[in-house]
């Protein structure tokens, strides 16, 4: 059986790595750091199995999934750090889903499931993984969960005034603190209710009612400032859509 692992945290991929080490069944073939070198990849080298971490830092696990286009299809079991819709979700489904931090025998656990399951299976597991992401990708919440240490905090997002991006880091901004979750842009975006929230620029996400004014510069530029008096600037290729959200 080839596999390719598929994570954006080097040392994720080698745990992974040193752990298939030990299942002679199981060959990797590749690794990939991005959501769109692994596409490429899984197209190129048509794998039997795929370790996907869901929160990758360009692309997420669904958009992965959807541009695979080999046949059939490969069994996936997907990774990740974040307590969210996705983990609730797939923790149902039990053994093709890990949470991070996992333990030794809950790997082998998952890699037996993987083991027993006929080849002709994985298609149906496959469109339910991505009906079940689809499902996932479209629900927003009241409530975004914060992985605090050993714990997680449910986050009321109508305390969220900004989310900035930092590096493979988000920094969540609430009235009372700052958060600092390491988690994409893009999937915070779709965790949170469209008609309140506004990605006005790649770096960041605003909470439309702690917008206070909108100035304009000398260059058609535009920056929304924030209650707090924060500038947070509008990219012009999301100006008009900006612009349409406030009724302006």
């Amino acid at each position: 059986m080839k596999a390719i692992i598929v994570d954006d945290e080097i040392l994720a991929r080698k745990r992974i790595g040193t752990l298939l080490k030990k299942i002679k069944e199981i060959e990797i073939i590749q690794e990939c750091a991005t959501g769109k070198s692994a596409i490429v990849e899984i197209n190129k080298l048509k794998p039997d199995l795929i370790f996907l971490d869901i929160n990758l830092k360009d692309l997420n696990g669904f958009q992965v999934l959807q541009s695979v286009e080999v046949h059939p299809k490969p069994f996936v079991v997907f990774v990740t750090a974040h307590v969210s819709h996705a983990a609730k979700a797939f923790d149902f489904e039990a053994l093709d889903f890990l949470l991070k931090p996992f333990k030794e025998e809950r790997f082998y656990k998952t890699i037996q499931k993987v083991l027993q399951t006929p080849r002709g299976e994985t298609e149906k597991i496959y469109e339910r993984h991505l009906e079940t992401l689809s499902k996932i990708k479209k629900n927003v919440s009241s409530k975004l969960p914060i992985r605090q240490g050993n714990k997680t905090a449910l986050l009321s997002t109508s305390k969220i005034k900004y989310i900035l991006a930092s590096g493979y880091y988000a920094e969540i901004y609430t009235k009372e603190r700052k958060y600092v979750i390491r988690e994409s842009l893009s999937n915070l975006d779709e965790m949170l209710d469209p008609g309140k929230f506004f990605r006005v620029h790649r770096s960041a996400i605003v909470n439309l009612s702690y917008i206070q004014e909108i100035v304009h510069s000398n260059f058609s530029e535009i920056d929304a400032r924030m209650k707090d008096e924060r500038l947070i600037s509008v990219s012009k290729s999301m100006k008009k859509e900006f612009f349409k959200r406030l009724g302006i």
